[in-house]
């Protein structure tokens, strides 16, 4: 029995058998990683309630043939009672919990950054630092970079011509000049670049005093990068466009 112990985030969870629970893992060290609680569902579980999604952890596992299994479980970042009890908390970490499990594809490979990132999203989330919409457009953007997919929002994506630029190509990937304008790109107000800039660089000071209408349409702008890169959209995401 090979035993491993490591910090993680609970990503889902789903039933198994009369009392047991797999759980799908983003760990700091080990990557994606399903398991085995065994035994959690009942009242008498140590740690049952310690593997739901957005809960942050400590947790010791061995190596099992198709599924790891739990064997101790510690709280680290208690998240999941008050983002479950607020809906749009709800709907904003639950868009984060499916990017983190669809952009972490393989089981087992290191994504340190990656689990930081949603980490640090989920603590913020939970004690409400910022609005639960910018909170959410700054993890996806900052998780779509980490992945490879950095957007651009002053300097054109296509050429590097310095910025800013009027047009934004989700396709070319991000903000581009009038040369290498595509048909269909889009034409945002200076402001909400300006505003998805400050997000992907941590600026707080100018996401948190962004106006409402710029929030929307760079919300809107995030989900199409997104999806364009995932291939497909998230089904949480569209509950948080509903808010």
């Amino acid at each position: 029995m090979s035993l491993y112990r490591d910090e993680a985030v609970v990503l889902r969870a789903q039933k198994l058998g009369e009392a047991d629970r797999i759980v799908t893992l983003l760990t700091r060290h080990h990557g994606k990683v399903r398991a085995v609680g065994k035994g959690v569902r009942r009242t008498s579980s140590r740690f049952g309630s310690r593997l739901e999604p957005f809960m942050l952890i400590d947790v010791q596992l061995y190596t099992g043939r198709s599924l790891d299994v739990v064997t101790q479980v510690e709280t680290l970042g208690s998240f999941a009672q008050v983002i479950g009890r607020d809906y749009g908390l709800y709907t904003a970490g639950a868009a984060m919990l499916e990017t983190a499990d669809r952009l972490v594809e393989a089981e087992h490979e290191p994504s340190v950054q990656q689990f930081v990132l949603l980490a640090s999203a989920l603590r913020s989330l939970a004690g409400r630092e910022h609005a639960a919409g910018l909170v959410l457009d700054a993890y996806l953007l900052r998780a779509l970079a980490v992945a490879g997919w950095a957007p651009s929002f002053i300097d054109c994506a296509r050429c590097g011509a310095e910025g800013p630029h009027r047009s934004f190509a989700v396709g070319s990937g991000g903000a581009v000049c009038s040369a290498c304008r595509p048909p269909g790109a889009a034409s945002p107000a200076p402001e909400t670049l300006v505003l998805l800039a400050a997000l992907l660089s941590g600026t707080w000071e100018v996401a948190d005093t962004s106006d409402e209408r710029h929030r929307r349409e760079g919300n809107g702008l995030v989900a199409a990068f997104l999806q364009f890169h995932l291939e497909r959209g998230l089904r949480s995401l569209r509950m948080v466009e509903r808010v």
